[in-house]
């Protein structure tokens, strides 16, 4: 669904670099942010109906920021897909129980992430117009493999 506007969540410039380029080529909208507090300032003014997250963020990490997206009347239906290359039993759960819709574990399958992502963006219908403040943030799975 290419248009679609995306946020990249990553602290590695190379991961940052390569999900950027991989989305731009997919005809997706794209902003990024190498950790949590500077993607819920870019979720202030940028409607992302997808966000790319890594759980392994400095200071705030990945969970402990979709918790607070799924908690967030106007964010809680963006879709949230879990990056990770610490990949341990039981991450996937926790990952879905902080409210991600997905887990990847890198490496990435670049083909197998486009059709990730586009399968999350067919089922899921934007959220209504009216629920485009993002003022109250500003205070506060597939595994696939990367080839």
């Amino acid at each position: 669904m290419s248009g679609e506007s995306t946020l990249v969540i990553d602290d590695n410039p190379q991961n940052l670099k390569l999900l950027r380029v991989l989305l731009l080529s997919e005809g997706y909208q794209v902003r990024t942010a190498t950790d949590a507090e500077e993607g819920l300032r870019i979720l202030t003014s940028f409607t992302a109906r997808l966000v790319l997250m890594d759980l392994q963020l400095p200071g705030m990490d990945g969970l402990e920021l979709t918790r607070r997206l799924k908690s967030d009347p106007a964010l809680r239906g963006v879709i949230v897909i879990a990056l990770t290359a610490y990949a341990m039993k039981g991450d996937r759960e926790k990952a879905l129980a902080a409210g991600c819709d997905d887990y990847v574990s890198k490496p990435i399958n670049t083909a197998g992430l486009v059709k990730i992502i586009a399968a999350h963006l067919a089922r899921r219908l934007p959220q209504d117009a009216g629920e485009k403040s993002r003022s109250s943030l500003a205070g506060e799975v597939s595994d696939a493999r990367m080839s």
